[in-house]
């Protein structure tokens, strides 16, 4: 009615839908969850989420991770999303870390930001990285890293154990 354009021509052509985005489509699916009454021996690997809320004795690996209130993981994890409310007794990688005020981490943290809330319990190291995510033997928290500084500091209980995980590659011979 208020346009010039001839009725009679074709539509305009329709757009490529281009894939969703990768963090559109983790938003889309449903997390793996591991039920308070479940048990691993193992590790996990998963290019999605994961909630824990039972125990995982081994490493677990995926792109977003919740470790519940009553979880507990012995061995590495590394996300890109990190959030634990449980127990992490191993080193934590992860671009974006929050550690709740109930959670009890027992090892080194190596993140691109880190978030504490009050009441949390952390006992190791932490160090920023740009890349927390990559080489883990490049970004090990022994080994200094460019573009990294310290942030914690050891408080192990078991001071030998401590002591070896970070001593210098080339000791001083005494």
């Amino acid at each position: 009615m208020f346009s010039s354009k001839n009725k009679d021509a074709p539509p305009p052509p329709a757009m490529p839908v281009s894939p969703a985005p990768a963090k559109r489509a983790r938003a889309l699916s449903a997390p793996s969850i591991i039920s308070a009454d479940m048990v691993i021996a193992g590790s996990l690997s998963s290019t999605g989420d994961i909630q824990v809320d039972g125990r995982v004795e081994g490493d677990v690996h995926s792109i977003g991770l919740v470790i519940g209130d009553k979880a507990e993981v012995h061995g590495e994890v590394c996300a890109e999303d990190v959030t634990v409310r449980g127990k992490v007794v191993g080193r934590i990688r992860g671009r974006k870390v929050l550690l709740a005020a109930t959670c009890h981490v027992e090892g080194d943290i190596l993140h691109e930001a880190l978030a504490i809330e009050t009441g949390a319990f952390f006992e190791g190291n932490c160090r920023h990285s740009d890349n927390p995510l990559g080489n883990p033997l490049a970004n090990s928290l022994g080994d200094p890293a460019p573009g990294s500084r310290m942030n914690g500091e050891s408080r192990h209980s078991n001071a030998t154990q401590s002591q070896a995980a970070f001593a210098p590659l080339n000791p001083a011979v005494t």
